[in-house]
């Protein structure tokens, strides 16, 4: 049987990867770890997070939600990973980053249908071929895959950053408290709150907090998702307390009052001995990190173990290059996944593998591929992809805007989600996927 080239062994890669084998098609995985590393990744594991430990919210009343619940219906071994080294989150579908990725490695690694092939890829191999080389795709390959497209469809870039992480013995207990928003959930977030002059003192402060310098970088540059904490801030003085920094529903039971504003940190491994500053992404020079920081109470002894860091992502213009299989309309062997696609968000990067694995397979295998329309947040992502604004296009995550609409009237909006979630699962049922 004709084996299938998977290059990189990110999220999508490794879905991709899963959805061919588990469907008895051999795969040959290219990954240039350990032999060489992009400047954001630090294990020899595959699917590593380099960003946050969080896979966002898991309610069906979410467009992110349902995404997940469509690739777990599937079979997915991102997210049977996540389900088995879940932490506690509220609401959010959190993990153990070193463990989520340990559990992905083995099952890829363990497979007699998997050969895994170290080192940095520069050319494109004959054969079928997914390319899931992420964002930070090697400038050797980069140069390959451009000359691919017709100039005017050449690569477009975004900025993208991390949340420092400290550990928890460090973070000053009798200034904060545990809770989740609206307590929903168990209280599982670490919450730091600030007076009205705390805030303005540490906002003033994270403004003129000295940034690392990143080649090219701008304002305009960033991606919403992941905007820097420090670009956030000056936007105005209150922005942070809209975003990152809300406190509505979170009552300090000291108090009984919601704070003026609350900095919250979310477990970042099973033991709870580490957490990650929600929000707080940054580019700012360690140095200014430490210093900023620590002027949250909470965190005024605070031990950081990792800093946040910045770099910059890739993406193709996918309109008018990409299918809705995310097969290349110029060479249908070759197919693209993951955050190069657009699309945008571990969840996200990992369905695109998905698809792409299981529309590879079928054709290996000659056999029809399951349809997935714009009723299911796995075909509506694809459609955005493939069918996007052309020469404006830019990353997305999933959304409930992106899927094909009801049809009639539903009162309430959660109620309306909940509503289209119902179909698509249905839908999915129909397929088979139950």
């Amino acid at each position: 049987m004709e084996k299938v080239t998977v290059i990189g062994a990110g999220l999508a890669g490794c879905e991709a990867t899963w959805q061919l084998i588990k469907r008895g098609v051999p795969v040959r995985l290219m990954e240039m770890k350990p032999h060489k590393r992009t400047p954001a990744h630090v294990s020899d594991d595959f699917a590593e997070l380099v960003c946050s430990n969080s896979l966002r919210s898991d309610e069906l009343t979410n467009a992110v939600g349902l995404l997940k619940e469509e690739m777990r219906r599937i079979g997915s071994v991102i997210m049977e990973s996540a389900d088995a080294n879940r932490v506690e989150a509220g609401s959010a579908l959190a993990v153990d980053r070193v463990g989520f990725a340990k559990t992905i490695t083995e099952r890829i690694r363990t497979s007699e249908l998997v050969e895994v092939v170290e080192g940095e890829v520069t050319e494109i191999p004959a054969g079928r071929v997914i390319i899931a080389t992420g964002p930070l795709t090697s400038e050797a390959l980069s140069d390959t895959i451009r000359s691919l497209f017709p100039p005017e469809k050449a690569y477009m870039n975004f900025y993208d950053a991390a949340a420092p992480i400290v550990t928890f013995e460090s973070i000053d207990m009798d200034s904060a408290y545990f809770a989740s928003r609206y307590d929903k959930g168990t209280p599982d977030y670490v919450n730091c709150p600030m007076t009205e002059e705390e805030y303005a003192a540490f906002w003033k402060e994270l403004c003129a907090a000295r940034q690392a310098e990143v080649h090219g970088f701008d304002d305009g540059g960033v991606f919403e998702g992941c905007m820097p904490v420090e670009v956030m801030a000056r936007r105005g003085v209150d922005t942070l307390r809209y975003g990152p920094l809300k406190p509505v529903g979170l009552v300090d039971p000291k108090t009984g009052r919601e704070p003026y504003a609350v900095v919250q940190l979310r477990k970042d491994n099973r033991e709870g001995s580490l957490y990650n500053i929600v929000g707080f992404q940054t580019h700012l020079v360690f140095g200014e990190q430490k210093r900023v920081f620590s002027m949250i109470p909470a965190l005024k002894n605070a031990e950081f173990v990792r800093y946040g860091v910045m770099h910059r992502n890739t993406y193709i213009d996918s309109p008018g290059l990409l299918d809705d299989t995310y097969a290349l309309k110029s060479d249908k062997r070759i197919r693209f996944a993951g955050q190069m696609t657009g699309v945008e968000g571990y969840v996200e990067s990992s369905a695109s593998g998905m698809l792409a694995g299981i529309n590879t397979a079928c054709e290996v295998l000659g056999e029809p591929a399951p349809r997935f329309t714009k009723q299911t947040a796995i075909g509506a992502l694809a459609a955005y992809v493939s069918g996007g604004s052309v020469g404006n296009f830019q990353p997305m995550n999933v959304n409930f805007g992106i899927m094909e609409s009801l049809g009639y009237k539903v009162k309430g909006k959660r109620n309306k989600n909940a509503e289209i979630s119902k179909r698509s699962l249905a839908l999915l049922a129909e397929l088979g996927f139950e």
